[in-house]
């Protein structure tokens, strides 16, 4: 029986250290490689008793509340109060 990873060329193994906590780091070289990035979900599937597949979940849809945080971003420069941002808007329509 032939499996779909027997067809990708073999390339050297990484090997990561289990932690005390049951933690494991992915060696940068796949993190890179697969473009995985902070707070990506991980999914384990057990092959055997000495084998198990890791699969990259794709992102979730980005909602709405995902763009919180990018004000002082868009703005740049430091933050200013509501009040302030209220007089300019009305002091822009006056012209």
């Amino acid at each position: 029986m032939t499996f779909l990873h027997d067809k990708f060329p073999i390339v050297k193994p990484s090997i990561s250290t289990l932690t005390e906590r049951g933690q494991v780091s992915v060696p940068a070289s796949i993190r890179k490689g697969m473009r995985m990035h902070r707070g990506q979900r991980l999914r384990w599937e057990k092959i055997s008793e000495t084998e198990c597949r890791l699969l990259a979940e794709p992102a979730p849809p980005a909602g709405p509340l995902a763009v919180l945080g990018y004000g002082p971003k868009l703005r740049g420069g430091k933050s200013r109060r509501t009040a302030d941002w209220i007089r300019e808007l009305r002091e822009g329509d006056k012209r």
